[in-house]
């Protein structure tokens, strides 16, 4: 293995001391703006790298917020990405604690306070309140993508209107003359009971009766609830999926079935995840303003770690309905229309 370099390697190769070698990379006063650039370009010539986190550790900080995410949900990695544009220019970086089928959310928390984070910032958590509680009680805790009770103390909440963005997504299905529209419920996962009360009040407001199919977050929940929907009878001719993962599911059991899309039913999302916006899925979904959300939820730590603001709140965004190829009128209405 290549031994990093050192500061001593960056004093041998520009020829001086490494007190001053140390005395430039922190950018102290001291050292003349030609020595600074020949201590620059040794370092850049041996490929020396100070050690920040050294550095951060010996004055008590890490500046480090641990984020807990789904290694399976596409939704997280873009979050992932979007909370590195937010935290990195306010000098702070992120430590990853990934949840998988091995991998429980206790360990992964347990992980990032191992890791000395200073806050963290989980995404669409499952843990209990009480657990919730528990960490809030040792260091700032944002929870993003799940409603919490007003009761739960010292939790901070970042989430998406996930009835509102069901409503808009019936109302669509509704304007393009369905009626018949099936939801593919995402059982206890967060926003879920959200989403299924939005969908309800909603076929309820344009007197529709409602359809509320048992699913869940991944391909294979979709999926096997597409296969029960095309078993029974009468077929809806729309779905609204619990996640754009959950379409992605439903598309393929209908695209094995024959059944085109948005021909003989259309199919609705929620995330608006680069997945519904790969070119050959196209998918109509309710968008979450991601970089909304990750921008509030490091702007609600870094407070909370700086003393502005210690009472726990919740702050909710507003959905937009992204229509894209997988959403259409049904025959029927669309046979009216040419007939009148």
């Amino acid at each position: 293995m290549t031994k990093r370099p050192t500061l001593a390697d960056v004093a041998a190769r520009a020829g001086v001391s490494v007190a001053l070698v140390s005395i430039a990379m922190r950018g102290a006063k001291g050292v003349s703006a030609a020595t600074s650039e020949q201590i620059v370009k040794a370092a850049q010539e041996i490929g020396y790298r100070p050690d920040t986190r050294a550095r951060l550790l010996r004055s008590r900080r890490s500046r480090l917020l641990g984020v807990q995410f789904g290694l399976q949900h596409p939704f997280h990695a873009d979050l992932v990405e979007s909370l590195y544009a937010v935290a990195e220019p306010a000098g702070y970086q992120l430590a990853l604690g990934a949840v998988a089928a091995s991998r429980g959310e206790q360990r992964a928390t347990e992980a990032l306070l191992d890791d000395r984070c200073e806050a963290l910032i989980l995404l669409g958590p499952q843990a209990p309140v009480a657990r919730l509680e528990k960490l809030a009680a040792q260091l700032p805790v944002i929870c993003v993508a799940r409603r919490l009770p007003p009761s739960a103390p010292g939790v901070d909440v970042v989430r998406t209107a996930d009835d509102d963005g069901a409503r808009q997504a019936v109302d669509h299905l509704v304007s393009l003359g369905h009626r018949d529209i099936a939801h593919i419920d995402g059982g206890r996962a967060p926003g879920a009971a959200d989403r299924r009360r939005g969908y309800r009040t909603a076929m309820h407001r344009h007197g529709l009766p409602g359809r509320v199919v048992p699913g869940g977050l991944t391909e294979e929940d979709g999926a096997a609830a597409a296969r029960g929907l095309l078993a029974g009878r009468p077929r809806p001719t729309a779905v609204l999926a619990f996640n754009d993962q959950c379409a992605t599911g439903v598309l393929d059991a209908f695209l094995r079935a024959g059944t085109g899309v948005p021909g003989q039913v259309s199919v609705v999302g929620f995330d608006d995840s680069r997945l519904a916006r790969l070119a050959h899925v196209n998918l109509t979904t309710v968008g979450q303003d991601i970089p909304r959300l990750a921008d509030l939820s490091v702007v609600r730590a870094l407070a909370r770690l700086e003393g502005q603001d210690m009472a726990a709140a919740e702050t909710v965004v507003a959905p937009r309905l992204v229509v894209r190829g997988t959403t259409a009128a049904p025959r029927d209405a669309l046979r009216n229309a040419q007939e009148t």
